[in-house]
């Protein structure tokens, strides 16, 4: 399997993540598993169908999906004829470019978007790079990102500040914190900070070059103790500590 992520143009860097791409090889045919990371995206196939959302849904040839906000791990089946195209969006960048329904209706979904909406296929087979740039650049609707300060907090703690502490910080109400979180993100302030928590913790976990205990990350990450942390890694990917 080959897997790139592409920087989008100096222009789209405050909306999106990367633009990825992912091709099947000769020997490939296996179930990948993609973990929750807070961003909702899109992505167009390119290739034969592909099985995804752990075999709920296919994705068919030429058409483009959107892809909500995860809150656990999904499973996607690559083969030799697997070529997928997608965007990662940065967290409530959605209504940046598309006026759609409020994320909550998304939240853990992969549905096929409007085809007027859609990706043009000939266009992405000539030069997708250059295509998806002119493509998002065009259907900016608003530089307004109303998150944007609420979000930074949550990333500077690692997600350990408590939701009353950051909605102070931002002068907001929780209620109100946790309706725009709702409607831009699909999913509420603590479960957002619940995965960037978390996605500290797997790359503490992942990249420590000498062998720490789970006592003392958890610890280190906000969590009561090392059953608290393996039980949200298993939660959020149907995988143990030692598995990731």
């Amino acid at each position: 399997m080959k897997y790139q992520d592409i920087k989008p143009s100096v222009e789209l860097e405050p909306y999106i993540h990367s633009f990825w791409e992912l091709k099947g090889e000769v020997n490939d045919s296996q179930w990948e598993r993609t973990f929750p990371d807070g961003c909702p995206g899109l992505v167009i196939n390119l290739g034969e169908s592909c099985r995804t959302d752990n075999g709920l849904i296919s994705l068919d040839y030429g058409k483009t999906y959107v892809v909500g906000t995860m809150t656990s791990f999904k499973d996607s089946f690559i083969d030799a004829n697997t070529h997928l195209l997608g965007v990662c969006l940065k967290p409530a960048a959605f209504s940046t470019f598309y006026k759609y329904a409020p994320q909550n209706e998304l939240t853990n979904a992969t549905v096929e978007f409007d085809p007027r909406l859609s990706f043009n296929l000939d266009k992405i087979n000539k030069n997708p790079l250059n295509y998806l740039n002119r493509f998002f650049i065009d259907r900016t609707e608003s530089k307004h990102q109303p998150l944007l300060s609420v979000i930074e907090d949550i990333h500077k703690s690692n997600g350990q500040l408590s939701i009353y502490e950051i909605s102070k910080r931002n002068h907001t109400t929780v209620r109100q914190l946790e309706r725009n979180f709702k409607i831009h993100i699909g999913i509420t302030p603590k479960e957002y900070s619940n995965i960037v928590r978390f996605q500290n913790a797997m790359a503490i976990i992942k990249n420590t070059p000498y062998e720490r205990s789970l006592l003392d990350i958890a610890f280190e990450c906000g969590y009561y103790d090392h059953s608290h942390l393996t039980n949200e890694i298993k939660r959020i990917t149907g995988l143990t500590p030692t598995q990731l």
